[in-house]
C-alpha cells in the first residue's frame, strides 16, 4: 500500500516514493543526553516508531531507521562541567577531565534514554544505528573543512561559521521553515546551538574551546582550532555516513524544524553539492500536559519513570500518546491515559476470546489469506494509516467493527482470520498481547495492602499512599487506580 506525508519542503501532504525500490531510510534527530527524557521528547521518538512500523507493515518496505543520541553539545557540556549543580549523584564524585565527565554523564543518561523507550515499545531491533555524535567527529571535521572549501565558511575567533549571506546567493534558505529573513543581521555570529527564529545570522559550524571545555584539534589552513562541533553539524555529518544522501524521510519534533534542521540542510547542500539531503520533512507536533506547557515549576513535568511509580499500565501510556495525529497537539492527562487503558483493553479482551475461540494459547502472525470481513477491516485500518498516519480514523475504523464480531458465530478459520489482522495492526501499536489471559490469583496480604492504600488515597495522605504502593510492587504487583475503584494485576 502507498505511504503518503505531510512534507514540510512542499507543504503538502504526498506519496511516499523511495529512492532505493522495496527500500525506505529513515534518520530522526534523537535525544540530547544531558538528563531524563520526558514524555514530551518521548512522543517524538514515538511518532517516529509508527512511522517505521507504518512504513514495514502496511507499506511493506525494508527499512532502515537511524536515530542519533547527542552526546556532545552546549547542555551535555554545561551540565557535566566541574561543580555543575545538575551533576547526578548517583555518579558519585566529578574527575578532573572534562572528557571523562561528560562522558560519564552521557553515558548515564544514554542509558537511562534506551531503557526509557524499550519500556514505551520502541524496539532496538529496528534501528540500524544509534550512533553517538562523538564517535564522528572526524566526519564532521571534514564536512566542516568542505563547507570552507566551498567558500561557504570561514575562521572568527578560533571558531568556524556558516556564511548565509554567501549560501542566499546561490540557494534558497528557509526552505523547510519560514524564516523572516528581513531580520537576517549580515556579519553578525551565533555561537548557541539553539537560538530564535529572530537571531537569523550566521551559525556555528565548530565551536571554540571556552574554560576547561572537552576539546578535540582541528586544523584549518595551517591553524588549530582546538574546539568541538556545532550541534546542526552532527545529524548533517552521520545521516550522510550511515544512510548516504539523499535519503528518504527526516523526522523530528516541530521545534527542530528552524534552526536545527534548515542549517543541517544548508550544510549538506554547501558541503556535499546536493540539492536535497531528505526527500521528505516530517516533524511531531509537541505534547501539553493539562492544556497548557509542560514545566517543572507547574509541577506538571514528567519522565517515563513518574508515570510508572503512579501505577500506569506502559501499554496504556503508549497508547495515549500515539492516539492523536502526529501532527497536532496532544494533552496529556492522567485521565486522559486512564480512559486510553480502558479502551485498549476492548481489543485486549476480543484477543483473548479470540484465542480461546481457536483453542490457542498464544498468536504469532502468518501467511494465512484473509478474506471477508476481517479483509475489509484490515484494508480500512490501513488505508487511515497510510494517509499520513492518521491514527485517530485508523482506531475509530478499529473500534466500529467491535460490535460486527461476534465470536460465537465465527468457526475457526474466521477467528484466526481476525487474530491476524489484529497482529498486523499491533506490529504498528504494539500495545496488545497476544497470549491467553492467565488470572492471578491475589494473596490476600496484598489485597489488605491495595484496601489501606486506597484509603490513604481517598484521604489525601499520599505519602503513605506511595509507600503502600511501593509494599504492592515489591511484592510482585500493581494497582492500578480508576475513578471508581483498583484493579490489581501481576507486574507483567
Amino acid at each position: 500500500m502507498i505511504v503518503s506525508l505531510y512534507n514540510a519542503l512542499s507543504k503538502s501532504v504526498q506519496p511516499v516514493k523511495p529512492l532505493t525500490e522495496g527500500e525506505i531510510s529513515i534518520y530522526s534527530c534523537g535525544p540530547t543526553v544531558y538528563n531524563t527524557a520526558h514524555i514530551g521528547n518521548m512522543r517524538s521518538f514515538l511518532f517516529a516508531d509508527i512511522l517505521q512500523r507504518v512504513m514495514r507493515v502496511v507499506g511493506g518496505y525494508g527499512v532502515r531507521w537511524v536515530m542519533n543520541i547527542t552526546d556532545i553539545d552546549d547542555k551535555t557540556i554545561a551540565d557535566s562541567a566541574m561543580g555543575s549543580s545538575s551533576w547526578p549523584k548517583e555518579l558519585g564524585a566529578q574527575v578532573d577531565d572534562s572528557m571523562v565527565n561528560l562522558r560519564r554523564l552521557t553515558e548515564y543518561y544514554s542509558e537511562m534514554f534506551l531503557n526509557d523507550i524499550a519500556r514505551l515499545g520502541i524496539e532496538r531491533k529496528h534501528f540500524l544505528a544509534m550512533p553517538r555524535a562523538t564517535d564522528y567527529i572526524d566526519e564532521m571535521r571534514n564536512l566542516t573543512q568542505k563547507i570552507i572549501d566551498a567558500g561557504y565558511g570561514y575562521v572568527s575567533g578560533g571558531s568556524v561559521y556558516f556564511n548565509v549571506a554567501a549560501y542566499r546567493k546561490t540557494h534558497t534558505y528557509g526552505r523547510i521553515f519560514h524564516v523572516d529573513m528581513e531580520n537576517f543581521r549580515e556579519g553578525v555570529r551565533i555561537d548557541a546551538d539553539e537560538y530564535d527564529r529572530d537571531s537569523v545570522s550566521d551559525f556555528v559550524l565548530w565551536k571554540a574551546r571556552k574554560g576547561n571545555e572537552p576539546f578535540w584539534d582541528f586544523t584549518v589552513a595551517g591553524e588549530n582550532l582546538p574546539g568541538r562541533p556545532g550541534w546542526h553539524i552532527e545529524c548533517s555529518a552521520m545521516s550522510k555516513q550511515l544512510l548516504g544522501l539523499p535519503f528518504d524521510v527526516h523526522t523530528g519534533g516541530v521545534d527542530n524544524r528552524f534552526p536545527h534542521h534548515e542549517d543541517e540542510l544548508a550544510q549538506c547542500c554547501a558541503g556535499y553539492h546536493i540539492v536535497e539531503q531528505a526527500t521528505f520533512w516530517c516533524h511531531g507536533e509537541f505534547l501539553e500536559v493539562d492544556g497548557g506547557k509542560m514545566s517543572k515549576s507547574l509541577n506538571n513535568f514528567y519522565t517515563v519513570t513518574d508515570l510508572l511509580e503512579r501505577g500506569l499500565d506502559i501499554r496504556d501510556v503508549r497508547f495515549s500518546l500515539i492516539s492523536g495525529h502526529y501532527r497536532n497537539k496532544l494533552n496529556f492527562t492522567f485521565d486522559g491515559v486512564v480512559a486510553a487503558g480502558k479502551t485498549r483493553i476492548r481489543i485486549q479482551q476480543l484477543i483473548w476470546q479470540l484465542l480461546k475461540k481457536t483453542n490457542l494459547k498464544s498468536y504469532i502472525g502468518s501467511d494465512i489469506s484473509v478474506l471477508g470481513e476481517p479483509l475489509f477491516l484490515q484494508q480500512s485500518v490501513y488505508t487511515a494509516l497510510a494517509e499520513d498516519l492518521h491514527m485517530p480514523r485508523a482506531l475509530a475504523e478499529l473500534f466500529s467493527a467491535l460490535p460486527k464480531i461476534m465470536i460465537a458465530e465465527l468457526d475457526i478459520s474466521q477467528a484466526t482470520q481476525y487474530l491476524e489482522v489484529l497482529w498486523g495492526v499491533n506490529c504498528v501499536l504494539n500495545v496488545w498481547e497476544f497470549t491467553e489471559q492467565i488470572f492471578a490469583e491475589i494473596p490476600e496480604h496484598v489485597a489488605k495492602i491495595a484496601s489501606a492504600r486506597w484509603l490513604a488515597k481517598s484521604e489525601k495522605r499520599w505519602a503513605d499512599a506511595d509507600a503502600l504502593r511501593d509494599e504492592i510492587a515489591s511484592n510482585g504487583f500493581v494497582m492500578k487506580d480508576g475513578k471508581d475503584g483498583y484493579t490489581l494485576e501481576p507486574v507483567p
